[in-house]
């Protein structure tokens, strides 16, 4: 049995290094345990059957297709207005709008790549021209993205909620002050460091009228009218998550179509097109990946390393610092998705055997997941934003890990030590009936 299991992990990590979709690596890994273990792979075809056969799966498909059509919406030239009367007046204001209009846009797209796929476009180029240096927006724009995963609704979360079987409505709640704290961090850091990232303007910063302020809120309305109505639905009992989802995405077209007026049937057609292609994505991955994880499980993989890591550290201090470190090194080669699915169910025997809390658990894996969006050398929002913004990929790592190291890292560890950060918004919402002891 172990030598199957050993040969599986070496297919798994090959197939990483090498560069095959993960959803193959899956396969090839689970095929050739069961295969030594002379076990039958009709197991396969039920396993992959019951992973899709959820209804948190429509829910994140509303919610990938309504962050698609919020990309084409024109929201996003609205919530920079907006977020310019808040705080466009401050040291280092402009650079300040990105991150607040990325905490908005994260409220309605979900995720990460749409926040800056939207933002990067509207900011870099002008900003350039008010003295901020290109590289330097990127780089806060991109380190911003995974406001995305941690702002409610979340798509990781639903995926998360899915595998450890927790309430959508708590753990939406849990990273919402993670977040905020994270949001408040960038700003400070920005505050301090935007002088050494600055040259001489072309043009001066235009100071908003009272009428121009006026305007900007009233335009920005109808965009923020989104999450709204998906938070009052869900927490007000008034729809489920996956009716919240349907909500977003019939309200979208609506303020898209006759309100902005910047949806036509083209930007319909390839909004619904790329949410299609990240709907497959995510559900072979979901399938294939679950497959891969049960398989592991079925053999006592997960009930070993729970045994292994209780015996070799004592204390729950450092049984949860293990659980970041492994999570940050997989961040840093491997997508949030997969690391959700196969290491969510592994480490869930190990959490249960420490008396922690799941809705905290959640907060603590998505946080680490969306550092791995910002994490050298496999960052997707470096990708993204090197390809948008025209700057090379290493001219953004280097201000990119000063927010990484001086924020996003400390956060982390907060959410991890702290369970009031990520339980405390719940329980005091939902009860401690549906998110328990912390």
């Amino acid at each position: 049995m172990e030598i199957g299991i050993f040969i599986g992990l070496i297919v798994f990590f090959l197939g990483i290094i090498i560069g095959l979709p993960l959803c193959w690596v899956f396969l090839a890994s689970s095929i050739t345990i069961l295969t030594l273990l002379d076990s039958s792979l009709s197991f396969m075809a039920g396993t992959y059957y019951h992973a899709l056969d959820s209804y948190i799966l429509m829910a994140i498909a509303f919610f990938i297709l309504a962050g698609s059509l919020m990309s084409s919406a024109g929201l996003a030239e609205k919530l920079v207005l907006f977020s310019h009367v808040i705080v466009g007046k401050i040291k280092g204001g402009m650079i300040a709008v990105g991150i607040v209009a990325t905490l908005f846009l994260s409220a309605l797209t979900g995720s990460s790549v749409p926040c800056i796929s939207a933002l990067i476009p509207l900011l870099v180029g002008p900003l350039e021209k008010y003295g901020y240096e290109r590289r330097y927006t990127t780089a806060v724009l991109c380190s911003s993205s995974f406001l995305g995963y941690l702002i409610p609704p979340s798509v990781p979360v639903l995926i998360y909620c899915l595998i450890a079987h927790q309430s959508v409505a708590a753990v939406f709640l849990s990273t919402v002050i993670p977040g905020l704290l994270l949001a408040g961090g960038y700003m400070i850091l920005n505050y301090f460091i935007c002088d050494r990232y600055m040259h001489t303007p072309k043009e001066k910063i235009h100071d908003l009228t009272k009428e121009e302020k006026v305007k900007a809120v009233w335009g920005a309305l109808p965009a923020l009218g989104c999450p709204v109505i998906v938070l009052v639905g869900i927490y007000g009992g008034i729809c489920t998550p996956n009716e919240a989802g349907a909500l977003a995405v019939v309200y979208t077209l609506f303020i898209g179509l006759w309100v902005y007026r910047k949806l036509d049937r083209k930007n319909i057609w390839l909004s619904t097109h790329s949410a299609l292609i990240s709907l497959g994505m995510v559900f072979v991955l979901i399938a294939f990946g679950t497959v891969f994880a049960r398989v592991l499980t079925r053999e006592g993989v997960a009930q070993l390393m729970a045994t292994s890591i209780i015996g070799l550290f004592k204390s729950k201090i450092l049984i949860l610092l293990m659980i970041n470190v492994l999570l940050l090194i997989l961040g840093m080669f491997i997508d949030g998705i997969p690391i959700l699915i196969v290491v969510v169910p592994l480490i869930l025997p190990l959490i249960t055997d420490i008396n922690m809390n799941l809705v905290h658990l959640g907060a603590i894996i998505v946080v680490n997941i969306g550092i791995g969006v910002i994490t050298p050398p496999y960052a997707i929002s470096i990708f993204v934003g090197s390809r948008l913004s025209g700057v090379s990929y290493d001219k953004l790592v280097k201000p990119m890990l000063l927010f990484l190291f001086i924020v996003a890292l400390p956060v982390l560890f907060l959410t991890t030590y702290i369970p009031a950060l990520s339980c405390w918004l719940p329980t005091l919402i939902l009860g401690s009936k549906v998110v328990g002891a912390w």
